[in-house]
């Protein structure tokens, strides 16, 4: 049974008869019941019932409420009505829906609270509206997360013992020094082995095929780093810096490495951060400035954020010291590190002091000229 409503009233006739009549509400529609000496007639008024809306996702609390963590979520519902459904919006927009009245629609969210109204027209223009509340809270994804997820770390380590020329001395430690670094960067920052390339008495040609995969492999999402760990030479005539690689004579530069070609390879290498690490002579033109320390530091998602292209060297000697207290102290403190973020500038502060205390060296750090640093860092991330 429908719940009614009567109203009693008279109806004045321009023939002189008075009718009486009354209007009946029920829960759908409203009539005019008009009663009269010969007949009574029933003439439907207007349905005054405003449609129903129900969300069915997402799935709301007693106080239509959601939580997500998601920045797009899928609103589906129904509007219905005797009528039938003329207009549907969400917050304003109209939307489409299908005869029975069901519509979607993508919401796209900002953090913290989106009020969300959904308003239905029928067909007699009655509107309903709807309001909900989408509660956004995204979740916080550390630096280290997010570059683990977008960024791979490569790297190329060179180091160099043996001299195939009895007139360059063979050294003892550079391949053993390089292992030492490849097993801390595998074990305890973001490095993979199958990113690392390790050249064990490179020759001349070696070097430029490594360098070469790293200008089609590296993308603008991922870092660096290049290690050489071996004899190293420097022309102050020419200013030019070179690695000795294991098939060099000293009587000719032809099998050398200049820094002029690393360079030419730096430029072509797109990578978010690429640190230049070398025991050897390597001084002079590469650098844009060297400092002994670094201004006051920038926070880290700044500083990973700019891109860098930044330079670490033991010295200005002409040749390295077989032992060398720049890689020791290097590795030391890489080892030793228990920081998630260690940027290359806190690493060079943190030996400067020890490898000049304990050796002729006095280490170099800067940016490498023109080849597209915009003062950023290398930031080496420990494993969780």
């Amino acid at each position: 049974m429908c719940n009614k409503g009567i109203i009693w009233f008279l109806v004045f006739c321009f023939s002189g008869v008075i009718s009486y009549g009354q209007v009946i509400i029920n829960s759908e529609k409203t009539y005019l019941q008009i009663k009269s000496p010969t007949k009574a007639d029933y003439i439907e008024i207007k349905d005054n019932i405003k449609p129903e809306i129900s969300i069915f996702s997402p799935a709301l609390d007693h106080r239509s409420r959601f939580e997500t963590s998601e920045a797009e979520i899928p609103l589906f519902g129904v509007a219905t009505d005797k009528s039938g459904i003329q207009s549907l919006v969400v917050n304003s927009e109209f939307v489409n829906f299908t005869p029975e009245g069901q519509f979607t629609k993508r919401l796209k969210l900002i953090p913290g609270e989106n009020t969300i109204i959904v308003g239905a027209m029928d067909q007699n223009m009655n509107y309903r509206e709807k309001r909900i509340i989408i509660d956004y809270k995204p979740i916080k994804i550390s630096l280290a997360e997010r570059v683990n997820k977008e960024s791979k770390y490569y790297a190329l380590i060179i180091g160099i013992n043996n001299y195939s020329d009895p007139a360059i001395n063979s050294l003892r430690n550079p391949i053993r020094d390089s292992e030492r670094l490849y097993e801390i960067l595998t074990t305890k920052y973001t490095f993979e082995e199958e990113n690392i390339q390790f050249l064990k008495d490179a020759k001349r040609e070696e070097l430029f095929y490594a360098l070469d995969y790293l200008t089609r492999t590296v993308t603008p999402d991922d870092n660096l780093l290049i290690f050489y760990a071996g004899h190293g030479r420097w022309d102050d005539d020419a200013k030019i810096g070179y690695w000795l690689p294991s098939n060099a004579r000293k009587i000719s530069s032809a099998e050398w490495f200049p820094n002029s070609q690393l360079v030419d390879f730096l430029k072509m290498i797109d990578s978010k951060h690429t640190l230049l690490i070398t025991d050897a002579c390597f001084s002079g033109s590469i650098f844009t400035a060297r400092s002994a320390f670094s201004d006051a530091p920038l926070a880290i998602e700044k500083l990973y954020e700019l891109p860098s292209r930044k330079a670490m060297t033991s010295g200005t000697l002409t040749e390295v010291p077989d032992e060398s207290s720049f890689t020791k102290y290097l590795i030391d403190r890489l080892s030793s590190n228990g920081e998630l973020y260690y940027t290359a500038s806190d690493l060079f502060n943190s030996l400067r002091k020890a490898v000049i205390n304990n050796s002729e060296a006095v280490p170099q750090y800067g940016e490498i000229k023109n080849v597209g640093d915009e003062g950023g860092d290398f930031i080496f991330i420990r494993k969780q």
